[in-house]
Order: structure tokens, then sequence, then C-alpha cells
């Protein structure tokens, strides 16, 4: 991955896309493509969710471990910039 961003916005595109399909299989439990599909967008996610969390810290207020408190050095939400583009 390049930088944060786009590692960011592809694993909130994998999230978006197991959920999407959770949500299809609620009305269609007997599809195996989309069983399989969910699978690999949920295996997708899980994967480009530790990458992030080893290089970057933890996206959720329950971290396994603390740092001491650095995450509050790093830039706050609203100043990522998610505005300028989509994930590339």
């Amino acid at each position: 991955m390049a930088d944060r961003h786009s590692l960011l916005c592809c694993l909130m595109a994998a999230d978006f896309a197991a959920h999407e399909t959770r949500l299809y299989l609620d009305t269609h439990p007997c599809d195996e493509a989309a069983m399989n599909a969910m699978e690999e967008y949920s295996a997708q996610a899980a994967k480009l969710r530790a990458e992030y969390e080893h290089r970057y810290g933890p996206l959720t207020g329950v971290p396994g471990k603390t740092d001491g408190g650095c995450w509050i050095e790093d830039p706050w939400p609203w100043n990522y910039g998610f505005h300028e583009g989509v994930c590339r």
C-alpha cells in the first residue's frame, strides 16, 4: 500500500463490500457465490485492518495494548482530507 490514506480507503471499501454482501445474504441465504464473496471480502478486510493497525495504530477505542497515548499526536479525523479523492 502506498500511504495511510489509500490503505484506509481500501479497508473501508472491503468492509463495505463484506457488509453489503451480508445484507444480500439475509434475503438470499442459499447463494453460494455470495457466501464465497462475503468470506473473501471479510478476509481481505481483516488483512487490511491488521496491516493498518500494525502501521498506524488501532482503528477503534478498544486496542489490545496501549502505546502510552501517542495517538493524541496523530492528525484528527477531519484533518485527513478524505474529500480530496477516493480509494486509488
